[in-house]
């Protein structure tokens, strides 16, 4: 069987339930109640639909999503510390969130490189429990 070596984009969306997923390229589609939940169903639904012509890894997949939901679900993340923390005037970043206005290219990488960083900083970090 060939490896896919494209990207799938994949769309995601909050629900009152949960969350939904779907590709605008090919009829792929599904929902979780968490947002682990919709990675591992997409990967899932991915998989059935090209089961028989590719073999499809999870780095095949790319998941977007608009910036007041995933403020919205991250409410861990707050947007004024995100934009000082990358330089940015926080009122501007909070009009992204809020859907007043659209960023850029240039501003939407340099948001997503800031996530990217403190996810990373969060991933490297150890609690001391202290009795």
């Amino acid at each position: 069987m060939k490896t896919f070596k494209k990207k799938i984009k994949i769309i995601v969306e909050k629900t009152e339930t949960g969350f939904s997923a779907y590709s605008e390229e090919y009829p792929i589609f599904t929902t979780g109640r968490t947002v682990p939940e919709l990675i591992n169903n997409a990967y899932e639904a991915s998989q059935l639909f090209f089961e028989d012509n590719y073999q499809i890894s999870r780095t095949n997949l790319k998941f977007e999503i608009d910036f007041a939901q995933f403020f919205q679900y991250y409410k861990v993340l707050n947007s004024k510390y995100l934009a000082e923390k990358i330089g940015m005037n926080p009122t501007l970043l909070s009009q992204y969130v809020q859907g007043h206005k659209k960023p850029s290219d240039n501003q939407t990488a340099k948001i997503l490189t800031g996530i990217h960083q403190i996810g990373q900083e969060l991933s490297e970090m150890n609690l001391i429990l202290r009795k």
